[in-house]
């Protein structure tokens, strides 16, 4: 589980289960450090780079997307992969 940013998007990548989102819990705050920074007001945030996911995993992706409209942002979640569209879809509608 990663999150990387870049102007103004983050892309999401790697394993996000609770196992992957233990390993790599670091890159949630430091992504939320760069946000902070940003001047626009929506962010894209591209799924299209997560190789699996649970519920474990969409809980802590939705309360880092709740963190980010704490911090004024609008996040617009695209390239959701089709084998995901179950979890994330509801994500896009808070």
């Amino acid at each position: 589980m990663a999150i990387r940013m870049a102007d103004q998007k983050a892309f999401l990548e790697g394993d996000w289960t609770l196992n992957g989102a233990t390993r790599n819990i670091d890159s949630l705050s430091f992504s939320l450090q760069q946000i902070d920074a940003m001047t626009e007001k929506t962010i894209h945030i591209d799924c299209g780079q997560i190789s699996k996911a649970d519920p474990s995993g969409i809980q802590l992706l939705s309360v880092w997307l709740e963190c980010a409209r704490i911090r004024g942002m609008i996040p617009k979640l695209v390239n959701v992969p089709e084998k995901l569209k179950h979890w994330i879809v509801p994500l896009m509608l808070l």
